[in-house]
Order: C-alpha cells, then structure tokens, then sequence
C-alpha cells in the first residue's frame, strides 16, 4: 500500500508539471513571486526581516506540492536626503521598469509589498496585470483599488471604529460627538495614515480638533488639560497614535490620572496587553485599541530574529497565493484561460488561516478583524472591555462590570461647564495676583536682577579630565543652555580663585558678569566657574601652545632669525597692543597683572590675554608698575607699563627684567630709576624706533606713557613699514614665512629622530641585557612570548662555599659590593661564550646554553669552557674587605631537555623549567669547593665533540630525586692553560680547614684593631663559639670540630644546597 501511494502522488506531480507547461510555459521553474520592500535595518517591514518570513513560508506552502519561488528586490533609500518611506516613490517605479521591460519570464505573478503608501500608489496607478498583496498601505489614497490586497486592516477600517464606537452607547459608555486629535511631531507609517484618515473622515461626523504639530502651545495646553482644570477646550476625549510610553509623555512624566479624561490609544500592533497583563498607573485612563488576540507568535519590538505584525502578515501573503493557485490548478483544463494571469477576484471575499490567525478579505481585498478595546483596572491589570467587528460595525460588550478609574461607567466628551467657569475666573485672579506681586518686585529688584543675569556655577558633570593620551588639563562639554546649538567640546583651564568660596557678592558677580561678556580674538574666552569640594575655579579658555614665557625660551621650536623673526615679533607685540585695547575700552577697564605668562599662544600662534578680570576674586601677585609698587592698585597706565616689560622680554628674547650690568642680587641704588637693557648702541634703523615705544611706554611718569590706542596704531605702522621696506606683499611674505618654517620643521625633525634612534638602541640594549635578543624582537611584536621545549641544553649553576658565614662577618652594603666584584667578573667571562644567564638568586648563579637559540652539541663546550674561566678567575679573586682571604665556589653542570618561557608581566623574566635544572642544581650542591662536578649526559655530549677536555671520574654520587649517578671532575681542556687553582683533597681536607681558620680569625682581627664599633658587630653566633670554646672541655671531641667557622665546612653532604 505504501509503495502505491508513492506512485500515485508521483503521478500526480508529473501531470500537474505538464499542465503547467502547456498552459504556462515558465511553470516548471517555480511559480514565482516578486517581493518588493524597503531594504534597511529600521522599518519593522524592511526585507532584513520579512524575507526569512517569506522563505519560511514558502517551504511550508512547498510541503503541499506547491512550487513557490521568490524574487526579492529590495528598494535602497539610503542615498535620499529623506530616507524610508517618503523616498520609495523613485525606487518602487524604477523596479517596476525593470520588471515590465524584462522578457526572460522573471515577470512573476504575484507582487508582495510595498508596505509604504507612496510606493504602493504608484503602483496600482499604474494598472499592472499581477495582484499586489500588501501589509500596509493604509492610507485612503490606496482604498478600493482593483489589484490591491491588504491583509492587515487599513485606516478606512480605523476612522470606521471611531465614527461607530463613536455613535454607540449603553450603561457604561455614553454617547460622544466631540475628540481632540493629538499628533505627535515624527509618527510611524500607520499613525500617519491613521490620523489623515481621521482628520480628513471624522470631520464631516465629529466636531474635531485637530493638532499637527508638538508646539510649545499645544504641548502646555494638553498638560493644563490633562493635569486637573480642562481650562480651555471643552473636549475630555483624547485620541492618540503610539505606545504607552507616548501617554507617558503626554502627561509630562507623571503617573498622575485625571477620571474626568478619557485616552483612546491606538496601538495595533503590540501584543504586551495579551502577553503582559501588568499595567502602569498612567494607563488608568485610558482604552487601547489594538488587534485582536489571535497571533500563534510573539511580538519582537527589538526587531531581531523573532516575528513582528508584519512579517506575519507577509508569511501569511505566500500561505494565500499558495491557496489560491492550488485553487485554480484543481479546476478542469478547459475553464482554464491560456493567456490571462491570476485574477484578482481569487483574492476578495476569502478565508484562510495563518500565523497571525484567522484572515477574512472583504470585498476590496482588505481584512476585516475583530478590534479589542482594553482598559487598566483598578489594580493596574490589563482587561478587554469591547470588541467592535469591521464586517458588521458592531461593538460587543466583553466586561459589562468593569473595575476602572472612571467608576460604573465612562465620562462624557465635554466637561462640566460651571466647573470649568469658576475654575478660569479662579486662574484669571491668582494670574493678577501674581502679575501684581512680580511687577512689583522687580521694580525693587531690577539692579540686583540685572547683576545676576545670566551668572551660575558651572556643574561639576560637565568638567572632565581629559584622557592620559590627551593634554594633562581638562576638557569643558559646552552643554550650557547659552552654548546648547553649538554641541562640540571645548578644552578650557581650571584657575583657582583663592578669595572665594563661590558666594560672589554683588562686585564680584558684576565682574563676573563682564567677563561673560568678554568675546575677544585676543583674549581668552571666560566660561564660568566651577565649585569642588576642595576650592572653587575659573573656566577660562586654553592656549595650545602655552605662555608666551614658554614660547620665548623654546629656541628649538622657535628659533631665532628663522620662525621668531622681528617680523613676527612686531606681529606679536601688535597682538598684546590689540587686546589690551579691547579691554580698555570694555567693562573691565583695566587688567593689573599683565606679563608674559598671562599672554598665551594658541595653535594658530595668535597671543591672546589671559588672567584679567576677577580683581577681588584672584590673588594679587602683582607684577605691577612702580607707582604701585609704592602705594597698591592698579590702572590702565600700568598695564602700559607691563606691557613694555613684555615688549624688551620678545626683543631680547631674555629672562625678564634682563641687565648685563647687574646681578639679580645688586640693585643699583645712585640711579633714579631702574629698568631692563634695550642695547640702543646696536640697534638698526627698524630697531630704534621699536626701541624708542618701549621706552615711552615704562617713563616714570604714568601721565607720560601712551596708551594702547596708540600704541596699537604705532605698531601697525611699523609693521606696515616693513611690508613697504622689503617691497614684499602679504602672500610673498606668507610664502616665505611657510618656507622658513617648513626648513626649520625638517632640522628639527632630523634632529629629534636621531635623538629617538638613540634613545630607542639604548633601550633595546637595555632589554637585550635583561631578556634574550628573540624573546624581546617577540614581546615587541606580539606581546606574547609562546614556551618552548628545548631537545637538549646544558645548564650551570654555582654558588659560594659558606656565604652565609660571610654575610655574618660584613656588613650588607660590604655583601652587596662582595657579590657585585664577583658577578661582574663573571658577566665578563659571559661574553665571549654563547651562554644566557639566566639569574642570579643570592649568592647562586645559573647559566645555560642551547636555549633560546640553538647551538647543536656546542652548548656543552661553551659552558664546559666558560665554567674553566669563572674556576680560573676565582683562584685570582680577593675581596676587599677580607684581603688576603680565599673565596671557594662549587659548580655543577648536567645536560637534558628542558622548557623555557616568560613568565609575568611586570618585570619578565626568561625561566627554565625540567628535570635538567634540578639535576644540575643538585650537581653543583653535591660539589666540592673550587671543583666542576659533571654529570654523564654532558660528558657524553663533549665525547661526540672534536674538543679534548680533561676530566676524572668521581664515582658513584647520590643526587637527590635522582638516585645514584656517575659523575665527573672537570680538570681542563687539552692545550689550554687555565691556570686553576688547587682544589683540596681528601687527604688535607682537615688541614686546609685550620689554616683558612686561622686565616679568617686574622682578618677579623686586623679590622677590629683600634675600632671599638667592630666589637658591637659580634653576632650571637660569634658569642656561641666563644661560649663553646669556653666549655670545650665537657663537650670532648666532636665539639672540638664545630669550633672551625661554618665557612671551611666542605660540602660533602647532600643536604647542604642551594635553595632557587
């Protein structure tokens, strides 16, 4: 049975393939559907998100023998001053161009889309031979068109529901004949339909009032309304296009509800009133119209890869067609019409069932649905009032009890006209009220306002540190309300006002208030101040290039006779004159602190004035005139002077008040009056008369000095005499300046790159003594240094034989100089081997070879041979503190495999790991003094060499963790002469130990001669040998043998080692 319904169902297919081929030539290449959508990332209907729907849709349809395709064109508005859909007209009708034109049998036969009413209307005007299936269009404009589907309700349905719920009435809702449209400033498509639907319907049933725009006016009229008086429109019906957070809006973000108003919120689709039945309090007072409860999926509002409304509605578009054309395949082949495509009568008054539901076409194509009215309970819970049916205009009552703010029953459309009577002439009073009481207060207080206009603290917020990357200052966000159109970010300097605490008086906040006013191209810009916990600020402007102190004594930026010509000197003095100018004439009056670092240069290299202003506020470090100096204050002919203490500062280009004659510790006292040098004996022409300005500008006598109008017009005389001079233009003199720059910008760059090459070898030498050269090249480039395993390496370690006998005996800077001398000895004898040193811990030295770079069997050779030279210069080392005493070192060697990697981030450091290390560390600890102990594995290595190194056999030795192990001694190397010292023996071990005893006990006693601080140097274990040598007697031989210092006690036990 089962093998006959399979050929059956085959059967079938193959007749159907040829039906259509007969009949419709390109059936047999998918039927094919054209889906025309905005392509973006925003519109919750852009092909981004319906096209999976589709493609879903069309494998369903696919399960029941149908064989959809689909051609997805995508309308690109993104290049549109006004992108979406007020932009999909150009696009929609180029698509269509390409469509019709085309002769391959791509044409289709169906069109999904467009959802945007501009598109769709171009599309149906122009009569195309193939339906339009939409989810959207929802405008009037596309109503009652032949090829025009829509299978979510338009807003003909919409202004429908209105007028009828409009007309309905019983024992909760009464009869209404008024609303108040309220329209917000950006709406989404469907809002937009919707309220010209009602705006362009409704107004011919209900006495509307219609608001097209969020104004200042209409938003404060809504408030009053809303909030308790119903002052000045007799409508308490609010219609609204949205979402909950709109109502929100409304209200001014107040939870607050008024039972005397009522909002209908049209919120189609938004499934939160099914799926969360909490409400907020702001809901109170409204009815929500939304679609009905029937969706088998849930609303993503972050349009990710969930389903929304409309690419629903879209899935269910391809499950129609798919309907339809199975509709028209069962039909007989002779009702069949070779050359008409699907009639659009396939798709009025139709059925079917999809994701979203149940759909039900009318006679135009559109769907009819059952609209849910829902209201907000007492307790914040959403709950369906109504249901109101598109197909008979009927509104059914779902709760004939409900539990709402409003009481037994909705409120009427118009409020209570005596209510609102008293209500107005209560507001008209208090307004009178009000307006007496302020015009009388501000004919008090019109000074003191005046003062205070315009002035607060900045906030703290606002003020930011700038990054570490950035300038070490702060950067001001201009976000104040009298800087709020310019949106950028302004780098500003914090200076302290010291006489404050930001409780400015009236002066103050009248100086305060000029400077606000100040707005200068040659002074700096004041914005405020700013109150810390720690002091309050001055927001003031920032020059990039700093004080015009710092500039004058940069002669590597700013050289002389190239950059910092006289012309540009003039120019900088003519500057200063300007400002100074300005301020003079201005509310401020007078500066008081004028010198070189109260001028500062910005990036342009333009001077600007700072630090005037704030008289009573700042602290008065004056740098003043001499009538000031005598009796304190400032004035205009002051700041002459200053001026002319800045000008000789920009001539000389010298420290202030600059003399060759006198120190800064002499002050001429036969002389009537001091000032700096000008050199009027060298002076040039151009020179003198520059010269003669400053020297006008600090007479003794204030009544002398000019001011700086004329100052201002003499330096532009002198400028414009140069120009005339050197018979140049402004654009030679500019280009000449730009290529004096461009060469001295070339030597500086020259200069400071060699100045960073040496910088940067110097470091990398310093890396490549701390680290190997390609662990640094591999941190430098990556970051990372990955651990490596090393086949076979030979590793060295050494110590001190009783160090810590020594360090008992010296002092620690005397340890430290002891370990230094030998160390750098052996750093030395490094050098001329290919070894690493790896550490040194204490008195331990570890040395490898083979690693990180690989040498083959050469790595045994070198440590063999660099362990002779470290033997040999021990035999010759004498420390300088113990002259004469011997230094004994044990060394051990073994080879094997091992790790190595860097391990840490602060300080790395280039670590081995392995049991090669530990058997080497126990080779050295189970050594002999002035002996190179061997183990077999690198004397196996040296055999496979072409070197002849010397060696004995120990014999036999127990390494800890090892077992017992053959070793070596290693004696030399054939044809070198090492000069080694003796080791001891066996034989005369005990004899050795008493002579270097006596030898140490010497030493000791030599630096204690005539130093009674060496006696307080004697440590505990010095009194306990002294005490054990007192007690000899009882303690018979063996104590006998602990009386020898710890320090000739040969290491011929395993448990005395070097702990790394």
């Amino acid at each position: 049975m089962a093998y006959r319904g399979w050929w059956v169902c085959v059967c079938w297919m193959v007749l159907i393939a040829g039906r259509c081929e007969t009949i419709y030539p390109h059936c047999l290449d998918g039927i094919m559907m054209n889906v025309v959508l905005l392509d973006d990332d925003i519109s919750p209907w852009s092909m981004t998100f319906v096209r999976s729907a589709v493609e879903s849709a069309i494998q369903l349809d696919f399960a029941q023998g149908q064989n959809l395709t689909a051609n997805f064109l995508g309308l690109k508005t993104s290049l549109y001053s006004k992108k979406g859909c007020q932009s999909s007209t150009c696009e929609v009708v180029e698509t269509l161009k390409n469509l019709t034109v085309s002769k391959t049998g791509q044409e289709g036969w169906v069109l999904l889309g467009p959802t945007c009413t501009h598109a769709t209307f171009q599309m149906v005007g122009l009569k195309l031979l193939m339906p339009i299936i939409s989810a959207g269009s929802f405008a009037l404009s596309c109503d009652y068109k032949d090829n025009l589907t829509r299978i979510l309700p338009p807003a003909r349905k919409i202004s429908t529901f209105f007028t009828k719920f409009w007309d309905f009435n019983n024992n909760i809702k009464p009869k209404w004949s008024t609303a108040f449209l309220y329209k917000k400033q950006e709406n989404t498509e469907d809002c937009h339909d919707i309220y010209v639907s009602l705006s362009l319907s409704l107004s011919l049933s209900l006495s509307l009032s219609l608001s097209l725009s969020l104004s200042l006016y209409i938003y404060i009229y809504i408030y009053i309304y809303i909030s308790h008086s119903l002052l000045f429109t007799d409508c308490a019906v609010f219609i609204v296009c949205g979402t909950p957070g709109d109502i929100v809006d409304l209200k001014n973000g107040t939870m607050e509800v008024d039972p005397s108003v009522v909002f209908i919120l049209v919120d189609l689709y938004n499934d939160k009133y099914y799926t969360n039945k909490s409400s907020i309090p702001a809901m109170k007072n409204v009815l929500v119209l939304t679609m009905p409860n029937t969706r088998n999926y849930t609303v993503d509002t972050d349009l990710g890869n969930n389903m929304n409304d409309y690419m629903a509605a879209y899935h269910d578009a391809v499950l129609l067609f798919g309907q339809v054309m199975r509709k028209i395949w069962s039909k007989p082949e002779s009702e069949l019409n070779h050359t008409e495509v699907v009639n659009i009568n396939h798709f009025r008054n139709i059925s079917f069932d999809g994701i979203a539901g149940h759909y039900k076409l009318d006679d135009h194509g559109d769907r009819d649905v059952n609209f849910s009215v829902i209201y907000t309970t007492t307790d914040n819970k959403y709950e369906t009032l109504f249901i109101f049916n598109t197909v008979y205009n009927y509104t059914n009552i779902v709760n004939s009890k409900p539990s709402f703010i409003w009481g037994r029953h909705l409120p009427n459309d118009t409020p209570d006209q005596g209510v609102q009577n008293v209500i107005v002439i209560g507001l008209g009073v208090t307004v009178v009220v009000v307006a007496t009481i302020a015009f009388i207060f501000y004919r008090q207080n019109r000074r003191e306002r005046q003062v205070r206009k315009r002035w607060s603290h900045i906030h703290s917020d606002l003020i930011t540190p700038l990054e570490y990357n950035e300038r070490s200052l702060v950067s001001l966000k201009v976000s104040l309300l009298r800087l709020l159109l310019l949106s950028w970010f302004q780098i500003v300097i914090l200076k302290e006002l010291k006489h404050s605490d930001g409780n400015f008086n009236k002066r103050q906040r009248i100086e305060l208030n000029s400077l606000l006013h100040i707005d200068y191209y040659n002074l700096t810009k004041f914005y405020g101040t700013v109150k810390y916990d720690h002091g309050v600020f001055g927001v003031f402007e920032y020059g990039e290039r700093g004080s015009l102190r710092c500039v004058l004594n940069d002669n590597i930026s700013y050289p002389e006779e190239t950059f910092m010509d006289w012309e540009f000197k003039i120019s900088v003095m003519y500057d200063i004159a300007k400002g100074m100018s300005y301020l003079h004439s201005s509310d401020i009056q007078v500066h008081g602190r004028l010198k070189s670092t109260n001028c500062v240069v910005d990036n342009r290299m333009v001077v600007k004035i700072t630090g005037f202003g704030c008289n009573t506020i700042l602290n008065p470090d004056l740098w003043t005139a001499p009538e000031h100096l005598r009796r304190q204050g400032i004035s205009q002919k002051g700041d002459v002077y200053s001026f002319a203490i800045i000008a000789q500062e920009i001539v000389l280009r010298r420290k202030t008040f600059y003399t060759e004659a006198y120190s800064d510790l002499q002050y001429p006292m036969k002389i009537t009056y001091f000032r700096p040098d000008l050199n009027f004996e060298t002076a040039g022409e151009k020179e003198l008369e520059v010269y003669m300005l400053i020297k006008i500008c600090w007479d003794e006598d204030p009544e002398r000095r000019p001011d700086f109008k004329k100052i201002e017009s003499s330096l532009g005389k002198i400028f414009s005499n140069l120009h005339n001079q050197a018979n140049e233009s402004y654009m030679d003199n500019l280009i000449r300046r730009l290529q004096m720059y461009s060469r001295n910008l070339e030597h500086l760059v020259e200069e400071r790159t060699a100045l960073y090459k040496a910088e940067r070898d110097r470091a990398d030498c310093l890396n490549f003594m701390l680290l190997p050269r390609p662990v640094v090249r591999s941190l430098k480039e990556t970051g990372i240094v990955e651990p490596e395993l090393f086949e076979e390496v030979t590793v060295y370690f050494s110590d001190i034989v009783g160090f810590t006998t020594l360090c008992q005996y010296s002092t620690p800077m005397e340890v430290v100089d002891m370990l230094n001398d030998i160390y750098k000895g052996f750093d030395s004898i490094l050098d001329h081997h290919d070894v690493y040193k790896v550490e040194t811990i204490g008195d331990a030295y570890m040395v490898a070879s083979g690693l990180p770079r690989r040498n083959g069997n050469r790595h045994a050779v070198d440590i063999s041979r660099m362990a002779l030279d470290i033997l040999a210069f021990m035999g010759t080392f004498q420390l300088r503190h113990l002259p004469g005493l011997p230094v004994w070192i044990r060394i051990g060697m073994h080879s094997g495999p091992c790790a190595a990697g860097v391990v840490g981030i602060k300080m790395p450091r280039y670590c081995l790991f392995g049991d090669t290390v530990n058997t080497a560390s126990s080779m050295e600890s189970t050594g002999h003094p002035l002996r190179i102990h061997v183990s077999q594995p690198t004397i196996s290595i040296l055999q496979r060499t072409d070197c002849k190194f010397e060696y004995e056999k120990r014999g036999e030795t127990f390494l800890k963790g090892k077992g017992t192990e053959l070793t070596y001694w290693l004696t030399g190397e054939t044809g070198e002469d090492y000069n080694l010292p003796t080791p001891p023996t066996a034989e005369n071990c005990q004899r050795l130990q008493q002579d270097l005893a006596q030898m140490i006990q010497e030493c000791l006693e030599n630096r204690s001669l005539g130093s009674e601080v060496m006696e307080k140097r004697n440590t505990l274990s010095t009194r306990q040998r002294m005490v054990g040598r007192d007690g000899g007697e009882q303690g018979g031989e063996e104590e006998d043998n602990d009386d020898q210092p710890e320090y000739l006690h040969l290491a011929t036990v395993n448990n005395f080692s070097t702990l790394l």
